[in-house]
């Protein structure tokens, strides 16, 4: 090696390293408390159908409507499926009254499983529709509304006395998510004719309908009790997620959301919005400043057609679920998510997906 090549290198190794000039925020850390996956459970089993999720804070317990292989219960803290629940085949959801230590499901031919939560047993199985899709328990009446959308109504039962209270003719056809104020006022979204109905369980009347102006399709729904705000997952063209005031029914705000929205849930404690949607498999997070002012605190990347939530407040975790869908060309796809919506799903693919913040 020659002495200019020598002198070269010298001043090669003596110079600072200079480096390429990153964009902005490219190296940036991952800020703590962000959502991302904790656990994926695979479950064992025939394709797979499902529809709402129900958490059971005080046994940990997820309850997950599987429509015609019925209500299933899943040990979130084990990580394992429990079992069954009896009579429950037809079960798109389920709702818990802990103070009456019973749970109740929506079953699709218009009936209602009820069943102890402490054990998860069976008392009886109650029929009072033709069809039904969900339902919420309103504490002020003790009364549950079961939303039947095919029949344009909704039904009443007393839930100590499981006795038929009365019902409610609605014009919807798709009578989506609900929420009451604790106060005897229901709030129901109304899927196909965007618009939000308000109900007095009381007078076991439609008060009023309100447009959900500048949100198509709204299906998921929370609410916000202590502010008076109803937020809704809209499924439209351009997602968003609407925020109506609960006593006028005026829009406050529509920020962006993920494609196919089928879950809010509002963390009163944390003053936040969470929604799945299937479509963009993500997990989209509001945070609400004050009653008229939202920002987006996180967006989480999912699995494909996880669409429904719970919420375990305590923990902070977030629980859905999903399969492996496809799209077969000889049978019918429902087009109103996706023109390529899965309409059939390999066995033992259905699994119980589970997110927390990061410490």
């Amino acid at each position: 090696m020659t002495a200019r090549t020598l002198l070269a290198a010298a001043l090669l190794l003596a110079l600072p390293m200079v480096q390429t000039p990153a964009r902005a925020g490219e190296d940036a850390p991952i800020p703590a408390g962000f959502y991302r996956l904790q656990s994926a459970v695979t479950l064992a089993g025939r394709a797979p159908d499902w529809d709402y999720l129900a958490y059971l804070p005080a046994t940990g317990i997820l309850l997950i409507g599987r429509r015609g292989a019925g209500l299933w219960a899943f040990d979130t803290r084990a990580h394992r499926l429990v079992r069954k629940l009896a009579d429950t085949d037809g079960a798109g959801a389920a709702l818990a009254i802990p103070a009456l230590n019973r749970g109740f499901t929506t079953n699709e031919d218009g009936s209602t499983t009820v069943f102890k939560l402490s054990t998860l047993a069976t008392i009886r199985r109650v029929k009072f529709a033709e069809d039904a899709d969900s339902g919420t328990y309103d504490p002020a009446t003790g009364q549950i509304a079961f939303m039947s959308g095919d029949s344009q109504k909704i039904t009443l039962i007393d839930a100590r006395s499981l006795k038929i209270t009365g019902t409610i003719t609605m014009a919807s056809k798709k009578l989506e998510a609900s929420a009451t104020d604790g106060a005897g006022h229901l709030f129901v979204a109304e899927r196909d004719r965007n618009m939000l109905a308000a109900i007095d369980l009381q007078t076991r009347s439609v008060t009023q309908e309100w447009p959900t102006t500048g949100c198509i399709q709204p299906t998921g729904l929370a609410m916000d009790v202590a502010h008076r705000r109803v937020f809704l997952g809209c499924r439209g063209a351009h997602p968003v997620l609407a925020v109506m005031d609960a006593d006028d029914g005026h829009v406050i705000a529509t920020p962006d959301l993920g494609h196919g929205n089928d879950g809010v849930v509002y963390d009163a404690a944390r003053h936040r919005i969470l929604t799945t949607n299937g479509i963009e498999a993500n997990i989209v997070i509001y945070h609400q400043d004050d009653a008229d002012h939202y920002r987006i605190e996180q967006a989480i990347t999912t699995r494909p057609s996880a669409r429904t939530i719970a919420f375990d407040a305590l923990r902070q975790r977030i629980f859905t679920v999903t399969a492996e869908g496809v799209v077969a060309g000889d049978r019918p796809v429902n087009t109103g998510p996706s023109a390529f919506y899965p309409n059939a799903y390999y066995d033992n693919s259905f699994a119980v997906l589970t997110y927390a913040p990061t410490p």
